[in-house]
């Protein structure tokens, strides 16, 4: 009632306004009576602190949000949020029907008091849930949906799987205002999160999709069984070309059993996705990797959905960065939104991991030494050394300060050119003289480092805003002869992550090998066995 004198007040102060000559301070009066006479309000319960902990009292397994709650109420003036007079806002309806549908997130959430949700929605039913209850069970609702959907693992939570990547902020206030004026914002909204998530919810669809249809039908293999290759006739031939058509690297299924240039075409696209040698043999590994569980599939996309939640969307609107993904093994410089350099790298091995994180290229070092790391020389060198006095000399070694290093030179084993950015983790990226390391399909060989294949394209790309570094004098100081750094006026973000599945800018869903286990760790920590929660309350 107070909503509908207010709007027939305000309509008629607009009809007088108009049909009469009205001062501009008649106006500012009118519409300060109304503000000052006739307060908005939406209905609902009356909302106070003590309301508020008797709430969460009451409903225990909600007190976790007890905090974000109460600053949600304190934003909105102790108002109703989910009440348009005595009915629920349809606002709440789209959220209730979003989270029963957590699974198309990529997250299982699992609804405390669910019973309750279930009641406060079922327009049919006869029991009822008070309207002080059903707003404070609402305003958890959200936060449960923002935490899980909108912001993922905490910081605490990702420190401990050695996540250390810049952990975004949220306010869960700014979101809900911007979610209520928009609501297509539950959809999709690039500035709360990573665009790569939304990628993956796209591709997480479509394995669903054949999940339903039941139609990833294990593949049987030939006994005993042999590499097949173009113009080989098997019915694994033919079970192979019904997958490659399932998953889209083939338009269709011609149901042939005999390896034609159309199954060579879909079976390079498939190796490629998966960051596979790319070549036309079908291999038994190849087809135990196609006989994963679709199960696996779904959840590996889950779990990078999960990865996504964690990025600040503001990453990808830098004017440059470089970004390295470790399942991979590649990496790309990124300049206004382009892949200027696309390069192969070699990471740390299981036992040194490259560890996750980010930092700040600030300087490019050419032709640089090697202080070999201590480490190395109490558990590698020492014994030759021992063993050949000239161990040192002969390659290139010598003593500094009490330290092994390695001179500069083509052997070098940071090759010609390094780039640093300080972390406590002494990581950096450099060239290699092992270029044949490139070449193999797994590409852990370092002790942590980053190998870069393509490491002078990327100096010569950094350096592409600074006139004075030449093609000729950037091949000058890569000579080996001398080591000389450059400090950048500008320093260059670089992040280092893990994701083992990643949708490429033409929409093809890339998946890549969980090299250093850290989906088993994350699944065990986002998909535990033990998902009871407490019995729901009165």
């Amino acid at each position: 009632m107070k909503n509908f004198t207010r709007a027939a007040i305000l309509l008629l102060s607009l009809f007088f306004v108009t049909t009469f000559t009205y001062s501009n301070n008649d106006l500012k009066k009118a519409i300060s009576y109304l503000d000052k006479e006739l307060p908005v309000n939406y209905g609902g319960p009356a909302i106070d602190n003590a309301a508020l902990v008797a709430f969460f009292k009451k409903y225990s397994d909600l007190k976790p949000y007890q905090n974000d709650v109460a600053t949600l109420y304190k934003d909105k003036g102790y108002k109703s949020i989910w009440y348009d007079g005595d009915d629920i806002t349809e606002f709440a309806y789209l959220l209730y029907n979003k989270l029963n549908a957590s699974y198309q997130e990529g997250v299982e959430i699992k609804i405390p008091y669910k019973k309750k949700y279930d009641i406060i929605f079922n327009e049919e039913g006869t029991e009822k849930v008070s309207q002080s209850d059903t707003e404070f069970l609402l305003s958890s609702m959200y936060i449960l949906y923002a935490k899980n959907v909108f912001e993922g693992m905490s910081a605490e939570g990702q420190k401990k799987i050695e996540w250390y990547l810049p952990k975004k902020k949220i306010s869960y206030e700014s979101l809900l205002d911007s979610i209520f004026t928009n609501p297509e914002l539950l959809d999709k909204n690039k500035n709360a999160l990573f665009s790569q998530y939304y990628k993956l919810q796209d591709a997480l669809k479509k394995y669903l999709a054949i999940q339903k249809t039941n139609g990833w039908k294990t593949i049987t293999m030939d006994i005993p069984f042999k590499d097949l290759r173009p113009d080989d006739t098997s019915a694994t031939i033919g079970q192979v070309r019904e997958r490659l058509a399932l998953i889209g690297d083939l338009a269709k299924d011609s149901k042939s059993n005999f390896y034609d240039q159309e199954l060579m075409d879909g079976v390079m696209k498939y190796k490629l996705r998966h960051a596979l040698t790319p070549n036309y043999i079908i291999a038994k590994e190849h087809i135990d990797q196609m006989n994963e569980p679709i199960t696996d599939r779904i959840k590996t996309l889950m779990l990078n959905m999960e990865r996504c939640r964690w990025i600040p969307p503001q990453l990808e609107k830098q004017s440059e960065y470089v970004m390295v993904n470790i399942p991979s093994f590649m990496l790309y410089f990124v300049r206004n939104g382009n892949f200027d350099i696309v390069s192969k790298v070699f990471i740390g091995t299981p036992l040194t991991k490259t560890t996750i994180f980010s930092g700040q290229i600030d300087r490019i070092v050419f032709s640089p030494y090697w202080t070999v790391p201590q480490s190395i020389v109490d558990n590698e060198l020492k014994l030759k050394m021992a063993e050949d006095k000239n161990y040192l000399a002969d390659h290139n070694m010598e003593m500094s300060k009490g330290r092994v290093r390695q001179k500069p030179g083509p052997d070098n084993a940071l090759g010609l050119v390094k780039f640093m950015f300080p972390n406590p983790n002494d990581i950096y990226m450099h060239d290699s003289p092992s270029k044949t390391l490139f070449g193999f399909e797994k590409r852990i060989f370092s002790h942590g480092c980053i190998n870069v294949e393509k490491a002078k394209d990327l100096a010569i790309s950094m350096l592409k805003d600074y006139p004075e570094w030449t093609t000729e004098k950037i091949n000058e100081a890569m000579g080996g002869v001398k080591e000389l750094p450059f400090m950048l006026p500008k320093k260059v973000p670089i992040y280092i992550g893990y994701f083992t599945a990643w949708v490429t800018r033409d929409g093809e869903i890339n998946f890549y090998a969980d090299v250093y286990n850290r989906d088993t760790r994350l699944n065990s920590i986002l998909f535990p066995q033990d998902t009871s929660y407490k019995s729901d309350q009165e």
